[in-house]
């Protein structure tokens, strides 16, 4: 597959699952592209050496990284799949722990179980990356149970 073939493709399955334009946001020009040497299909996209997405064999979607996130909500205004937590339990989520939903103080109302999300806490900032387990709106009105199944929290990069 040629560059801007691979280029176009990761930026329509970003678009897809995180929501129009979202693709040219996380993806500038400048990516790496790498493609698995088994099967020569995309599978993680870099920029200046740091991994951005993995593209998930499994179901086509993407997994972010913690840069990944970054680069959605700091190029958005009003960035997609994202959950504010309370201030409490940010550093429990940061060290990759799951998200409860007693201690999700917003989030995006659009979210779907087993979507991809992005953790941040009061401030905005990114905390970690997830799966959802509820909807956002129930994120925001249950009490109990697991609203995020954390993948990767902000103290486990290094």
């Amino acid at each position: 597959m040629d560059r801007t073939a691979a280029l176009l493709k990761i930026r329509s399955v970003a678009d897809y699952q995180f929501g129009k334009d979202v693709g040219k946001v996380l993806f500038p020009e400048s990516v790496e592209i790498a493609c698995s040497r088994r099967t020569g299909r995309i599978r993680y996209v870099y920029l200046d050496g740091k991994r951005l997405a993995t593209l998930r064999p499994t179901d086509g979607s993407f997994s972010l990284s913690i840069e990944g996130a970054r680069r959605l909500i700091d190029g958005l205004r009003t960035a997609p799949m994202w959950v504010k937590v309370e201030k409490e339990a940010a550093p429990f989520v940061m060290k990759g722990r799951s998200v409860f939903a007693k201690h999700v103080t917003d989030a995006d109302e659009e979210i779907r179980p087993q979507e991809e999300v992005i953790v941040l806490d009061n401030e905005g900032e990114v905390i970690a990356v997830g799966v959802a387990i509820l909807t956002g709106k129930e994120m925001k009105v249950f009490k109990r149970g697991v609203a995020v199944k954390v993948r990767r929290g902000v103290a486990e990069e290094s």
